[in-house]
């Protein structure tokens, strides 16, 4: 069963221009790199809600888990740390439309 990682975060704000050009340039060809499909990133402009929702597919639990413990990973991961505050990942069934 495919599923869904849905991932949060807020931007540090010192690291703005950073963080864009990280995840534009090197984050999404990262995971997609791995073998996991970005399908959908949302921005929060009003609340009290984690200022980006990023989601992504994988084929299925095993292969997430897998991802996830894997050095390339680890690698995008620690540098996504360094731009950004307040990082949680869920792993949950894949449906359409949005999922948080």
């Amino acid at each position: 069963m495919t599923v869904k990682l849905i991932m949060n975060w807020d931007i540090s704000p010192e690291h703005e221009q950073e963080y864009f050009e990280f995840v534009i340039g090197e984050f999404i060809p990262g995971v997609q790199h791995l073998g996991l499909q970005p399908v959908d990133a949302w921005a929060t402009v009003y609340g009290e809600y984690p200022q980006i929702q990023v989601n992504i597919l994988a084929n299925d639990l095993e292969q997430a888990r897998t991802i996830l413990a894997s050095d390339g990973w680890a690698r995008l991961r620690d540098k996504l740390f360094g731009l950004v505050h307040n990082f949680e990942v869920k792993i949950v069934p894949a449906r359409g439309g949005f999922q948080f």
